[in-house]
């Protein structure tokens, strides 16, 4: 008999950058670490600004201190989490595969590393790799539905 994680969804729409970044904050309360997602979405749809709520609500960093790590493949930020009123550390990993070729590229970014117990991992391009999609505990989905209006689907694992 196969055994199967429950899932849990939750729906967002966001109309602009602003109300983009409002769900990312509102995804960091469902995000208890270790957490390590896959974020989907075409070019220009949205994931590095909902990360920016992301980290805005971890106190990691100011919205306008995130930026797509294309070029850098990783960024990180320390921030805390309030758990029980008590505020405990957490690191924020945003990850950019879009340029990674090959799963030989992949491995010299150490991301068994970045897993630690009080990790939230984000993977832009993710789904690209095999070893990835196999590690990943949900994923977070954006989808442009007509002008600047997202549909924002998180998925996690149990």
């Amino acid at each position: 008999m196969t055994q199967t994680a429950e899932l849990k969804v939750h729906q967002f729409e966001s109309h602009d950058a602003r109300e983009t970044i409002a769900v990312g904050r509102r995804i960091a309360e469902l995000l208890v670490p270790p957490k390590f997602l896959i974020l989907r979405g075409d070019l220009g749809a949205g994931k590095t600004t909902l990360v920016k709520g992301i980290a805005e609500a971890l106190d990691a960093a100011e919205p306008d201190e995130v930026t797509s790590p294309t070029f850098t493949l990783i960024h990180e930020y320390e921030g805390t989490r309030s758990v029980n009123g008590r505020k405990e550390p957490v690191m924020l990993y945003h990850l950019d595969l879009y340029r990674i070729q090959n799963e030989r590229q992949l491995d010299s970014l150490g991301l068994e590393e970045l897993s630690g117990p009080d990790s939230i991992v984000l993977v832009e391009w993710g789904e690209k790799f095999p070893s990835v999609v196999r590690r990943s505990q949900g994923e977070i989905e954006m989808r442009a539905t007509g002008g600047d209006t997202r549909s924002i689907t998180l998925t996690l694992q149990d």
